[in-house]
């Protein structure tokens, strides 16, 4: 199955506040119903049992409504670990909804391109925000990641491949998601990577990561900070 660069609506600005707002309640529930955290509850466990620091900063790009913050927060609670918390989202309405969500995170609401160089984290994470990258911005994003993360970084994304294509196409309808949803939830697919792409890609940028397939059809992609 070829990768698809096929439009999404969520990236269109043009796009109403209402209907983002309940695209990204769409995805909070397939999110749930997919158990996409586990693995960045991993991630966290593996950072502090390498760092053993307390508090540790860390920002989410294309954080959305919040719920992989929510996530965060909830896994720092019962670990009594502090988490600084920080959401970067392009979207003018993000930060709005996630603070109405109960999100316990600071806001930076630009393009990660345009965050200072000297503006660093200890982690940095995205959850399904790769696939909204063409491959030479995706290159580009790889390098930065290791130049504002001073510990580690984690990209989870989708797996492209035609069951969970059919299982999101079908999932989205049979739950009468929101229109939004059931056009990007299968177009996401499209655009995402297989392991070879993530090989090809760390390649390219120079940069050194682990990919880790993740139950169900994702793929989680770590590396150290620099």
């Amino acid at each position: 199955m070829p990768r698809i660069l096929a439009e999404e609506i969520m990236d269109d600005p043009a796009q109403s506040e209402a209907d983002f707002r309940a695209a990204l309640d769409g995805l909070e529930t397939l999110n749930r119903i997919t158990f996409a955290h586990a693995p960045l509850h991993r991630f966290l466990d593996r950072a502090v049992s390498e760092s053993g620091a307390t508090p540790l900063s860390l920002l989410d790009v294309g954080a959305g409504g919040g719920d992989a913050l929510r996530a965060a927060a909830a896994w720092a609670k019962r670990r009594g670990v502090a988490l600084d918390l920080w959401g970067l989202d392009r979207s003018p309405w993000a930060e709005r909804h996630a603070a109405e969500r109960g999100t316990p995170a600071r806001w930076l609401t630009c393009d990660l391109f345009d965050l200072p160089a000297d503006r660093r984290f200890d982690l940095i994470t995205c959850s399904l925000f790769a696939h909204h990258l063409d491959d030479a911005t995706l290159l580009r994003f790889l390098r930065w990641l290791p130049a504002h993360a001073t510990r580690r970084w984690l990209i989870l994304d989708l797996h492209r491949h035609r069951i969970p294509w059919a299982a999101v196409w079908a999932g989205t309808r049979l739950m009468r998601m929101h229109p939004m949803v059931t056009h990007d939830g299968p177009v996401s697919v499209m655009r995402a990577f297989t392991r070879d792409d993530w090989r090809r890609l760390l390649e390219e940028a120079g940069v050194a990561a682990e990919v880790r397939w993740v139950v169900p059809f994702r793929w989680a992609v770590t590396g150290q900070g620099g």
